[in-house]
Order: C-alpha cells, then structure tokens, then sequence
C-alpha cells in the first residue's frame, strides 16, 4: 500500500521537505511571539532573547509610564480641578509632549530589534516579506498616534497660552461670574477695532443658569464707574456733539489714548469692560474677545451649528452686490461662512435685528457643542482659538468655567436685547438698563428656588422720564436709515430666528 501522507517515511523518518516546514513555522510562531511581547510589555522580547539591560529598562519605564497614567486617571476621577490645573501647566504639558514623542521613538526602536531578534533571513522566503511589512506597519501606526498625541498637546499649549492668559476677576460678584463677550473686526482695511457686538453673559456661579444682556454698538453717553480714567475725561458719560461717540467707540478712543490706563495691557478693553459696568451695573469678571475669522474658524472647528431661520437673509450687499442668500428654513446647517453673514448681514436690516441674529448664533454654539466633539476636533478649535484676539479667563479657571458650561447647557437660556422701544440708543435711560439687567437676573435666580423662597424681582425704575421717540438725538442714534425699520421685540427672537 502507498503512503500518501505529507510525513510519509523512509527509513530515516519524515521527509526533509516536511521537517523543513514545521520549522519554518516555529520560526515563524517565534518572531511572532516576539512581535506580540513588544506590543504588549516593551522589552520584554529583549529580556527573552535579547539585550537584558535594555529589556529592563524598557520594562521599568513601561511600568513608570503606566503608573503615571494611572496617576491622571485617579486625579480626573476624583480630583477634576487639581487634574485639569496641572495639565494646562505649560511646564507639564511640554514634559507631556516629550515624553509622547520619546516613547514613540523608543516603542518603535523595540520594535524594530524584535524583528533582529526574530532572524529574518532564517524565515521562510513566503514569511519574510509580510513579517517585515507586519512590523512597519505597527512602526508607523504606533509613531504616528503618539506623534499625533504630542501634536494635540503642542495645540492645548498653544491655546492655552494665547487664549488663558488671566488678569480677570476670578471671585464670583454677587454670586455670578459675568463675562463680555465682544466680537469685532481688525481687518487691514479697519483704524482701529470697533466691537460690533457686545454681550453680557451673567451666570448664576452654583447653578449655571444664563442671562444673556445684548448691548446695542451705537448706545451713547455711556456712565463709566467710580475710579475709571474715562469718568475723569467724561464725567457726563462718552457722548460727542456729532454723535460719533458711541459704545462701540470706547476702544478705539482708549487704545488711541494709552497714556489714561498705564501698564494696562490693552486699554482698549479695560475701557470697554468699564463702559458695560457702567450701563449694565453688573461687574465685569472676564471678557473674550473674537475676531471675524476666529469666528467663522471657530464653528467649522466645531461642525457647524444648525438653526431655524424664519427670515430671509443677504450675504453681501452694502458697499458690494448681493451674492447669495441664506433661506428660510428649520434646521438649517451652517458652516462657518454662512453663519458669520448670518450674524453680521446688515442689508435691508437693523443693528437690533442683526443683535437677535447674533444671539441666536451663539445660543447655537453654546447648546449644540458638544464634548465628543470638542475632543475629536481638539487640534481644529484650538487653532480657530488662536483667532481670538484677547481673554483675561486665567488657565487656573477652567475647570469651574468648564463645569458651569456643563450646567448651562441644561437649562434655558434668558436674553434681553436693549433695543426701543425697552431703550433708544441715541438717549438711553441707563436707569432702565441697569433696573432690567437686576430684575432678569432675580427671575433667572427664582427659577432655582423653592416656591415658597421666592422673592418679587426688584421693579425697573427710570433715571427720568420715558424720553420722547421724535427727538432727533434718539433718530440720530438709532441710525437713519435703522430708525424707519421695524425692530424685534426685546425678549423674542422667535422672529427672526431660533435655535434646538
């Protein structure tokens, strides 16, 4: 009878093709192994087979390695602020990025000697090429993800640098952190910066409720507080004969006059901040500040923002041709480019229903961005947050900042726009102002108490009588051409937008 079998036997034993082949694949289960140790415990093929010196220090430093991971894990869990104030610590985060890229380094060279020590030219032919391709690839996978790790790091780095450099009020006034948000232009073609919009965020510091305080740009004889240089240079608040001295106006003119705020960083802003204090009577905490195309950057950084659109708006017109329109719509996306002329589209509309454009665009962003997304698009936002041109939110204030955007996003929203009939610009009852932002703020606080704690918000009390609408000064300030337009209601933006 034949034998058949691949093991068929002479009088030696197996056939030499056979024993060929079983050691081909012991070399093969070999380097294998090797490859899998590597992966698993770096230097431990070394340990096995290899340099023991450098397999105990690959170990050791793999143990260390994990430690410390565990060590931020434990601090995240249970010590969110301690975690997050060490790890916007510049110091830190460069030893971070360091250490990513000596690991990648290192990680790769192990890997690289685990395939020496595999014996390549003693494989099979039919191995060798995959094994090698096999180990190259793991090279580049394992360089490029730590690579692209100490690369988020050099980003967060950056961000924090550019963007958290401190210098604001970090105690809560009267329980509430208030911070100014200005959004400007300092395109080439602009003398000077003019914020065009100006908002006052007003959050409740346990609870996270909201309110949002829309100031119109070309609000006049703006009060500054007890202690301002501009209260010494206009006693009377900011107004000029030919009405160009608008709130809007405030940055320009102390930027312009730096000798008013010595070793102030940018008095421009501290201006400003004073001017809303003086109108709103809230104290300021924080201010950001965001230019056009940090803007627009911003939210295609964050996948854009989706919006209910119930008017039409231009994009272009002005100075320049009508080159598009944004339609009405429900759930309307946007990318960077349509919600910025979204927001800032002046044609055939009023600086108050652009305010309600512009509130409903930040509403959006502040409901819709959503932690998963800050995560996978880290290296994105923070390079739109490079665009932003100045904040005084110190690095040691995020995690509360952060905790308090968490609650916020909870809860409704509130938003006053100071806009007529409430106020007109050109001769504002600053009385109105400063009594609406205090008695929106005691609803916002009611909201949070039992039934029976509740208290009557404080009424709104004019500094004088309600001014008449036909002065010329009110017409003058409401621009000429605004004055004649039809205005959102104070409270709704329902009108002209909306947002889920």
């Amino acid at each position: 009878m034949s034998d058949t079998s691949p093991f068929r036997r002479h009088e030696s034993g197996p056939s030499p093709d056979a024993v060929e082949r079983a050691g081909d694949r012991i070399k093969l289960r070999r380097g294998l192994t090797y490859l899998g140790m590597t992966l698993v415990l770096p230097g431990s093929a070394q340990l096995a087979a290899g340099n023991k010196r450098v397999g105990r220090f690959a170990l050791r430093a793999w143990a260390v390695l994990w430690g410390l991971i565990a060590i931020a894990v434990l601090l995240a869990v249970f010590a969110r602020g301690v975690a997050i104030t060490l790890f916007t610590a510049d110091p830190v985060l460069r030893v971070v990025q360091v250490l990513l890229i000596v690991v990648g380094l290192g990680w790769s060279l192990l890997l690289l000697d685990a395939w020496r020590l595999s014996r390549p030219p003693d494989l099979a032919r039919r191995h060798r090429l995959g094994f090698a391709i096999a180990h190259l690839v793991l090279v580049v996978l394992i360089c490029g993800a730590l690579f692209a790790t100490a690369g988020i790091v050099s980003s967060q780095r950056t961000l924090i640098a550019g963007v958290f450099a401190g210098g604001g009020r970090t105690e809560a006034q009267a329980g509430r952190i208030n911070v100014l948000l200005l959004g400007g232009d300092a395109g080439k073609n602009r003398t000077g910066l003019r914020p065009d919009s100006l908002t006052v965020a007003s959050i409740d510091a346990e609870t996270g409720r909201t309110v949002l305080f829309s100031l119109p740009r070309n609000l006049e004889d703006v009060p500054f507080p007890e202690g301002s240089p501009m209260r010494e240079k206009f006693p009377n608040g900011f107004g000029c004969p030919d009405h160009s001295c608008m709130l809007n106006a405030v940055y320009t003119y102390a930027s312009d006059n730096k000798e008013l705020y010595p070793g102030v960083k940018d008095p421009g802003v501290q201006a400003t901040k004073e001017a809303v204090e003086g109108a709103t009577g809230l104290k300021i905490n924080y201010y950001a500040m965001v230019d056009l195309k940090g803007f627009e950057a911003l939210i295609d950084a964050v996948g854009g923002i989706t919006l209910d659109v119930n008017k039409r708006v231009p994009i272009g017109g002005g100075s320049s041709r009508i080159f598009g329109w944004i339609e009405p719509g429900d759930n309307v996306k946007m990318d960077g480019y349509h919600a910025l002329w979204f927001a800032r589209s002046r044609e055939g509309s009023s600086d108050y229903e652009r305010m309600a454009r512009q509130k409903c665009v930040m509403n959006a962003m502040l409901n819709q961005l959503e932690p998963l997304t800050v995560l996978s698009k880290f290296n994105e936002i923070a390079k739109a947050g490079e665009e932003i041109v100045e904040s005084d939110v110190p690095a040691s204030e995020i995690d509360k900042l952060l905790g308090l955007a968490l609650k916020t996003k909870e809860q409704k929203v509130a938003s006053v726009a100071f806009v007529p009939p409430l106020i007109h610009s050109g001769n504002p009852d600053f009385g109105v102002i400063r009594g609406t932002v205090a008695n929106k703020i005691a609803v916002a606080e009611n909201a949070d108490l039992p039934k029976d704690q509740r208290t009557p918000p404080p009424p709104v009390v004019p500094d004088r009588p309600k001014p008449s609408p036909t002065k010329k000064s009110e017409q003058k300030s409401d621009n000429d051409s605004d004055s004649k337009k039809p205005k959102p209601a104070t409270d709704d933006l329902g009108e002209i937008c909306s947002t889920n």
